[in-house]
């Protein structure tokens, strides 16, 4: 969920003369921009020379990237009937092999004078995904995913079993190194096999993380049921296999999974209107949080759009529709609101169809405007009916919705007293917030910080042009038991609210966010590590705009401070100070283990976890929301049993354990 930030550099003085060195550079060159200074990348080049164009960073999700083009291939194959099963495996040296029992790339010779295959696997934007020839679904739209594999690997091949033979091609970083040539008689084979070996010229690190595969592999399972996806690694000799005939019903249930639902069968609809589908299961559990996830074509649409829109309206009709129809609501009544009607609602909503239309390359946002009213029609209709055929159910889901809606407006008059509060308090805001001088949000930091002692080491350490701090004292509430009301009264939480400015839940608006680097610092022992899970739980249920921001960090303080006369080094794990123990030979070397905060003076704490040129953040980020809300839900939910079993199967893991 974290992602290390890299230490900034250190010497000032280093940078600046290299600050006046480019200057320099720029203004003795600034006068040969001509007609020679226009270059033209050719084939594959401008992948290699701007990744994050393509496949968004050169970190492990941007090294991810590359399976899921590839999968998504298969993926496709299989949306159009052709395939059943899909292999993903990590082999030993790293490599990845994917095989799917496809129709395998065309081959033969192209109108350009190139094999089929080679151009699929070397040129931008070829492919058979425009004008629906070859697919009538897909997730591709630009023809640009495996080539831009290619052009990322140390090396690629391809193997197509089709036409009576296999045939195979051989890549270096994008280039082929070898022809397309007939390897063997196809035999009982059919489909594609590719072989990738990730290009550590490219990529920060180059080691897969089979959890990370399996939870994609996972999801693509249920959004194309009756498909058989297996992973294998073969580094840790680990395997699972995927395979849902409940399709998305498996879906929700396996997002509820340690959740109280409110009706034991999932509600289900399905609708094909010409080439496009429809697809939507939902159920309600106990919980306060809403939980709807949307595909398009099999792409995660985070930001949602038409299909997400037309599944909301339909909901909240079909509910205040049956609600008057059963006589719970009365006439004097006013309607149930789409914030009532989706507590506690865990849906999938999952469309396919010939044109998709996405917002931004990124496909974050699906556009289609006829999608809305054909989900909406499907929807409406299929809740309408499950709730006539189980009015036991729609009463527990009505009832639910109007507790809801009571909460909703106690937590509007206390949120609004909050944000009173906070403007007649000015500038000078909770009373134990140390504010700073800064006024740019962009250039203003916050520390949520564990405690008066550490409070106060931290307000005399900290910068107080940039840097404000806010002590947490006692114990923060576990957002994850209570409604938002609640929330908003709590004596921990409506500080910070306040401190923040930009309010909460549907009143947010990061417009109004007084700091843009939010930093949580606790201790590191089990206390620290809880409140630090209270804070993060509080954020992603209730304000998660600010960690899709990447506004949200926690703080790496040191564990051992290790020292010998006038020589210290601070270490952030057992292993790291076992290292700076062995540099220095053990000559008169004094160990000194943190265990809070408060143990260190302002010195030290500014050294080491809050001066930005030598401390170490991590940014908190979601890769996957549904793994993420199951997470949360296990940890701090209601249940006792799915957090005993994960405490059982994780405590092998842990590195530093307080007793």
């Amino acid at each position: 969920m974290t992602q290390e930030l890299p230490r900034r550099a250190k010497n000032g003085q280093a940078a600046a003369l290299q600050t006046a060195a480019a200057r320099k550079s720029r203004k003795a060159t600034s006068s040969d921009y001509n007609a020679e200074s226009i270059q033209v990348l050719e084939g594959l080049d401008p992948v290699r020379r701007r990744p994050g164009m393509y496949i968004g960073s050169t970190d492990a999700r941007g090294l991810h990237h590359l399976v899921w083009e590839v999968v998504d291939n298969s993926i496709d194959e299989a949306m159009a009937g052709h395939a059943t099963h899909v292999e993903v495996r990590v082999l030993a040296d790293g490599s990845v092999r994917v095989t799917d029992d496809g129709r395998g790339v065309p081959v033969g010779r192209h109108p350009s004078g190139r094999d089929a295959l080679e151009i699929v696997h070397t040129v931008l934007h070829a492919g058979s995904k425009f004008g629906g020839g070859g697919y009538k679904v897909s997730g591709g739209l630009h023809g640009v995913g495996v080539s831009v594999v290619n052009a990322l690997s140390e090396w690629l091949r391809v193997e197509s079993a089709r036409d009576g033979a296999v045939w195979a091609q051989e890549y270096a970083r994008g280039i082929p190194t070898t022809p397309v040539r007939k390897i063997g008689p196809q035999g009982n084979r059919r489909g594609t096999t590719t072989f990738f070996k990730a290009d550590p010229e490219v990529f920060e690190a180059t080691e897969f993380s089979f959890d990370t595969i399996s939870q994609r592999l996972r999801e693509s399972a249920y959004l194309n049921k009756g498909l058989w996806i297996r992973l294998t690694d073969e580094r840790a000799d680990r395997e699972r296999s995927f395979y849902f005939e409940g399709g998305l019903v498996s879906f929700v249930r396996h997002l509820n999974r340690n959740k109280e639902t409110l009706h034991g069968r999932p509600m289900y609809v399905e609708r094909h209107e010409g080439a496009t589908s429809i697809e939507v299961a939902l159920q309600y559990n106990d919980s306060y949080a809403e939980n709807v996830f949307s595909f398009a074509n099999n792409i995660n649409t985070v930001d949602g759009g038409s299909h997400l829109t037309g599944f909301r309206a339909a909901l909240t009709r079909s509910l205040n529709d049956y609600a008057r129809r059963a006589s719970i609501l009365k006439d004097a009544d006013a309607n149930l609101s789409g914030d009532d009607v989706r507590e506690g609602l865990t849906a999938v909503i999952s469309v396919k169809l010939v044109e998709p239309q996405f917002e931004g390359q990124t496909k974050a946002k699906l556009g289609n405007a006829e999608i809305k009213g054909q989900v909406e029609g499907a929807v409406a209709e299929g809740i309408g009916q499950y709730l006539d055929e189980n009015p036991g159910d729609g009463r527990r889901i009505i009832e639910k919705s109007l507790i809801a809606a009571r909460a909703r407006e106690a937590a509007r008059k206390a949120r609004d007293l909050v944000i009173r509060k906070g403007a007649l308090e000015g500038m000078s805001l909770p009373g134990k917030l140390a504010d700073c001088q800064e006024r740019d949000p962009a250039k203003s930091e916050l520390y949520l910080v564990e405690g008066d002692s550490a409070g106060g080491s931290a307000k005399q350490g900290r910068d107080r042009r940039f840097q404000a701090i806010l002590p947490l004292r006692g114990k923060l509430l576990n957002v994850e038991k209570a409604r938002l009301d609640r929330i908003v009264s709590s004596e921990n939480i409506r500080p910070l609210v306040i401190a923040l400015g930009a309010g909460i839940g549907d009143s947010l608006d990061l417009a109004k966010l007084r700091y843009q680097r939010i930093i949580i610092m606790t201790d590191a022992d089990v206390d620290g590590a809880h409140i630090r899970t209270l804070l993060l739980t509080f954020f992603f249920r209730h304000m998660p705009q600010v960690i899709e921001n990447g506004y949200l960090f926690i703080a790496q303080p040191p564990l051992f401070r290790v020292s010998t006369g006038k020589h210290t080094q601070y270490a952030q794990s057992e292993a790291e100070r076992d290292a700076i123990v062995k540099k220095l030979n053990t000559k008169n070397i004094t160990v000194q283990r943190f265990k809070g905060l408060g143990e260190m003076n302002a010195d030290q704490l500014w050294e080491t976890t809050m001066n930005p040129e030598t401390r170490t953040l991590l940014r908190a980020e979601v890769d996957d929301a549904a793994e993420a809300d199951a997470i949360f839900t296990m940890l701090m939910g209601e249940r006792v049993e799915p957090r005993k079993d994960f405490i059982k199967t994780e405590a092998r893991k842990v590195q530093n354990l307080d007793v």
